[in-house]
């Protein structure tokens, strides 16, 4: 929260939200290893990371409304080199961190191509203009009166 206050000029829960996961997602792969201090360490650099990351996802045009990538990807692969930092085995989790992108990210693109191809991914510009609440569900999810 007071990274975002001192970046964005006010403190923002939605921000201040993905900093506390953040935090909890670099600290689980080393807590198991790690002493007290450090898992608070790990957690509030992840904290701050994970604004950097958002910010930086944003800038390049990458749709990812809820910062999903900058708390489990980026914040992930941190507490996992974290955890070298602290038991000294920084190659190894640098590998491990590497493969488990190279899996997931490869897996991913083949997965949403096919159902690109097969039946598609996005919707058409008057449903997304519609809402897709309401085209898919048929509720608002958002409704003028709010």
């Amino acid at each position: 929260m007071f990274v975002s206050w001192r970046l964005v000029g006010k403190p923002d829960v939605g921000i201040t939200a993905n900093g506390a996961l953040a935090g909890l997602v670099g600290v689980t792969a080393g807590c198991a290893y790690v002493p007290s201090w450090a898992a608070v360490v790990i957690g509030a650099v992840a904290g701050a990371l994970v604004i950097a990351s958002v910010f930086f996802f944003e800038r390049r045009g990458i749709d990812d409304p809820v910062g999903a990538v900058s708390v489990h990807g980026v914040c992930g692969v941190w507490g996992t080199l974290a955890v070298g930092f602290s038991i000294m085995r920084l190659a190894s989790q640098t590998l491990g961190a590497l493969v488990c992108f190279i899996w997931a990210f490869g897996t991913s693109l083949l997965l949403f191509k096919v159902i690109d191809r097969v039946i598609g991914l996005r919707c058409s510009p008057d449903e997304e203009r519609a809402g897709l609440d309401l085209v898919s569900h048929g509720a608002e999810a958002y409704p003028a009166e709010i």
